[in-house]
């Protein structure tokens, strides 16, 4: 065996757009300096070529923050779709940023994808649906675009099915 051909890959990773959606957000509560909890309040919206829709209560965040300074999502929340269904949606995620930028986010100011370039997160779904069932069985990623904290706050992402 080559020394190389452990460290080539063997495969390809695609991505397809699945949809993009606004979580309306209250503002964090800090458990610790390691713990926030950010409630998902029910709103927003979810869209994209084969689902329409907007969250429902339950749903939160809870942002773990690492000594490094990065955060781990741990994410929760219910989509109702504009025909009726519900489908639970989970994630887990990385956020890197810099403590400037995090300051900026807690000062309600709005950030984009150019102010935290990796907030990246690998949501799940769960429906009994049968015209969305096929969201049970993908995996798919997500990457924020818009963010603000504050008591107007929301976080958007665009969705990305993995293949």
């Amino acid at each position: 065996m080559a020394a190389t051909e452990g460290q080539l890959p063997s495969t390809q990773i695609t991505t397809e757009y699945l949809m993009s959606y606004v979580a309306p957000l209250d503002p964090p509560v800090p458990i610790d300096d390691s713990l926030l909890i950010v409630n998902v309040r029910p709103g927003g919206w979810v869209k994209g070529p084969k689902i329409d829709g907007q969250f429902v209560a339950p749903g939160a965040d809870w942002l773990r923050i690492m000594p490094s300074g990065a955060m781990r999502l741990d994410v929760r929340g219910l989509i109702e779709t504009d025909d009726g269904a519900h489908i639970y949606i989970s994630y887990n995620g990385i956020i890197k940023s810099t403590p400037e930028v995090m300051e900026r986010l807690n000062n309600g100011d709005v950030l984009t994808d150019r102010d935290i370039p990796y907030f990246i997160a690998a949501p799940t779904f769960q429906t009994a649906s049968e015209q969305y069932g096929w969201l049970n069985d993908i995996q798919t990623i997500n990457k924020m675009t818009e963010i603000q904290f504050g008591p107007e706050g929301y976080v958007k992402y665009d969705v990305f099915l993995v293949r």
